[in-house]
């Protein structure tokens, strides 16, 4: 089944459709500062916003939101992929939805 709502793309080529919030803690827990450094999340159709969590050291995340829509871009580091997940789940749910 292709997405709904949006996709989630780790540069290893892990791909989950409208991942829900254990899923992006997994994938995150999956990165690594070799060959597994980034995660990105898109919408399923369209675009207008995107987030891309890339890893800056073991541990240590950065995750950089865009909103073209809303005029919003914001780039932050955390070091709990717990946290990331659920401010990414939360941040989600406030994109439009497709039609």
């Amino acid at each position: 089944m292709d997405a709904e709502y949006y996709r989630a793309d780790s540069q290893d080529g892990d791909r989950i459709d409208d991942p829900s919030e254990d899923a992006l803690f997994m994938m995150l827990g999956d990165l690594d500062d070799a060959e597994n450094t980034f995660l990105r999340v898109r919408p399923a159709r369209g675009d207008g916003w995107s987030v891309r969590v890339r890893v800056l050291a073991p541990g240590t995340y950065e995750v950089d939101r865009r909103d073209t829509v809303r005029a919003e871009h914001s780039v932050t580091t955390s070091t709990s992929i717990h946290g990331i997940a659920h401010d990414l789940t939360v941040w989600l749910a406030g994109r439009d939805r497709p039609a």
